[in-house]
């Protein structure tokens, strides 16, 4: 059967009408005309948009609650719920809580200095960087003087134990274990010694005092602090203890001069004795070797006597005899007036002819 689509119209318009009639029997439907179909009468009483603020308003509330922090490197967060604190550090990254129920606390893991000095020795002091300074160290030395120390101490809270160290000493940690422990060592130490003697024994207090901060700092539970270095800086004694420093400086510096120059006199000495003894070395090894040559000469002079000795024979001086009386003859034929000498006992005489003084004595006489 056809439906017609005049009638259909007709009816779905009564049906709109009678929905949109008041809840009020007592007041009378107002034609408001034709509606489509399925559209709300008031868009702001719409569960979509109920829904829609509740949503804003939750985002709203948790931007303002901020349920979630950002741990960036070189930090650790401790997690507090309803005032307990977690053993367990979180690390760097994003991390979430229960506002108002849960915290988190986020501490600095860097290395961190403490500076002992004077006020006016100080420029411009960052914590943020986490540099701080502190009153220097007075100190009573072995006599009851008053010494000052100024002293640098770089240090870092350990990541693993921050939780208990926080929930133990809370943020102002630094200043309950380190401060303690650095003003308790330097006096013990510097207390050892007299003041004039500190400036000479800087370095062995400057090790005996790191040293013992190391100590003392892994006696506390959970090693809270991870001691990096301890930096002697300077000591400030009284003025009458500098004046008597200067004094023995001077004094000491003077005998170290004059002690100087007793060695250096000591030397020349030495090196003069030296040059001595050796001269007279060489002349004694030298007086010794001409004595030895004369001495080895003479014995060769024996040796060769002694073999010519053993070498004349009867018949050789016989010989030497026969050969000396030829001589003799010869020089008679040359010079009637030469002069014979015998060697007493002797068989061998020796000659000697002096034909020309004679002629000179002959011819003077003539005149």
């Amino acid at each position: 059967m056809p439906i017609d689509l005049n009638e259909h119209l007709k009816r779905k318009n009564q049906q709109t009408r009678r929905d949109d009639e008041p809840r009020n029997n007592n007041e009378s439907p107002k034609n408001t005309g034709f509606r489509p179909p399925n559209i709300p009468h008031n868009l702001f009483s719409s569960k979509k948009f109920s829904t829609l603020i509740a949503v804003i308003v939750i985002i709203v509330i948790i931007l303002l609650a901020k349920p979630f922090v950002v741990i960036n490197s070189g930090e650790v967060g401790i997690k507090v719920t309803a005032g307990k604190y977690d053993n367990t550090p979180l690390q760097p990254g994003i991390h979430f809580f229960i506002p108002i129920i849960q915290d988190i606390i986020i501490v600095d893991t860097r290395v961190r200095t403490i500076n002992f000095s004077r006020t006016e020795d100080m420029g411009v002091v960052s914590k943020n960087q986490g540099i701080f300074r502190n009153d220097a160290i007075n100190v009573m030395d072995s006599r009851g003087l008053t010494v000052s120390i100024e002293l640098t101490v770089q240090y870092r809270l350990n990541p693993q134990t921050a939780p208990q160290t926080i929930a133990t000493y809370g943020l102002s940690w630094e200043q309950k274990i380190i401060n303690p422990v650095v003003r308790d060592v330097v006096r013990s130490v510097v207390g050892r010694y007299p003041a004039e003697d500190l400036p000479t024994k800087r370095n062995e207090i400057a090790t005996l005092i790191s040293s013992d901060i190391s100590k003392e700092m892994l006696k506390f539970p959970n090693s809270p602090v991870e001691l990096s270095s301890v930096q002697l800086r300077e000591i400030v004694l009284p003025q009458n203890i500098k004046e008597q420093i200067e004094k023995v400086q001077i004094a000491r510096q003077e005998s170290e001069r004059v002690r100087y120059e007793v060695e250096r006199s000591k030397q020349e000495a030495e090196k003069v004795a030296a040059l001595a003894k050796g001269e007279a070395d060489a002349n004694r090894i030298k007086a010794k070797g001409v004595a030895d040559a004369i001495v080895i000469e003479a014995k060769a002079k024996s040796e060769a006597n002694k073999s010519i000795g053993q070498s004349l024979t009867d018949k050789l001086l016989q010989l030497r005899q026969i050969e000396t009386q030829s001589k003799f003859n010869e020089a008679l034929k040359e010079n009637r007036d030469a002069q014979i000498f015998l060697t007493p006992g002797g068989a061998v005489p020796n000659i000697w002819v002096d034909s020309k003084s004679k002629q000179k004595s002959t011819a003077a006489n003539g005149k």
